[in-house]
């Protein structure tokens, strides 16, 4: 057990006790440990697809008309073989397609 003194948000002095409590399960019981310790750390294709996503919105590329949004694409494009050359053609083509995609505005629906 431990002792302490803090202060309280409204400045009065509190004593506090802390117990600090040890056990430990038997190995059948114990959490398993998983083999992937870096699934949370995004790929550079996820990174270049977030990132390129912000830039549409961000440059208003929703908007423009089709030859703006083809330079747009080009140029971003450089940049972004430029920013993760880990990326190969293919992933560099499936980039461009999904940014094409998410910069086409919401279709209508039809009305029942």
């Amino acid at each position: 057990m431990q002792r302490g003194l803090s202060v309280s948000r409204c400045g009065r002095v509190v004593r506090a006790v802390t117990f600090v409590v040890s056990f430990s399960l038997p190995q059948d019981m114990a959490k398993p440990k998983s083999s992937k310790n870096n699934s949370s750390i995004p790929s550079p294709f996820d990174q270049a697809r977030d990132e390129l996503f912000q830039q549409i919105m961000t440059c208003g590329v929703v908007g423009a008309d089709a030859q703006h949004q083809r330079e747009w694409f080009d140029d971003a494009m450089k940049y972004f073989s430029e920013r993760y050359p880990e990326l190969g053609g293919l992933q560099s083509t499936e980039l461009r397609k999904l940014g094409e995609r998410f910069a086409q505005p919401p279709k209508a629906r039809a009305s029942a």
